[in-house]
């Protein structure tokens, strides 16, 4: 890919790459933002190489992906050094505001309950609308992998939606 086309990927991908990152860094729209920055820097000054064995999207996805998770090491490292006391992370705590807003706390709150793989694997199918296949590669396992834990966060997200009701 020369770099045309790169630019044309990124162009192409900016909405879905932005709330991919959006994700990636629990909704915090600022640090979705740095991410993706740090993101376009890294693919545009060649530190991220598109090899051509996926899809350009979903490459994309993965870049975003190592980024947040790096700039989140670096930002919990930070704070461990200079603000111990602001590590700890309290809960959020579900609107009573109407039916809509709890149920949509009741899903965060199930989502939150998954492990990280399985909740990444599902937010990629369903809100990105990539195949197994593609999360897989964005995830960096194998496709049987992915799929385990797609199925074993559907079947928790199930029993815990349907207990929550």
């Amino acid at each position: 890919m020369d770099t045309a086309d790169i630019r044309c990927a990124l162009e192409r991908y900016h909405a879905a790459c932005f709330a991919w990152a959006l994700a990636c860094c629990g909704r915090d729209r600022a640090e979705a933002e740095d991410v993706l920055q740090a993101t376009y820097l890294k693919i545009l000054d060649g530190r991220a190489r598109f090899d051509g064995r996926s899809h350009p999207k979903t490459w994309l996805f993965g870049v975003v992906r190592r980024t947040a998770a790096e700039e989140r090491r670096r930002r919990l490292l930070w704070l461990r050094v200079r603000h111990p006391a602001l590590v700890e992370s309290a809960a959020p705590d579900p609107s009573d505001a109407d039916a809509d807003a709890r149920a949509r706390a009741e899903l965060l709150a199930a989502l939150g309950a998954l492990a990280p793989r399985q909740r990444e694997v599902l937010h990629l199918v369903f809100y990105e609308e990539l195949t197994i296949e593609e999360a897989a590669a964005v995830m960096r396992v194998s496709v049987g992998t992915a799929r385990t834990h797609y199925e074993r966060g559907k079947a928790r997200l199930r029993a815990r939606l349907g207990s929550a009701r």
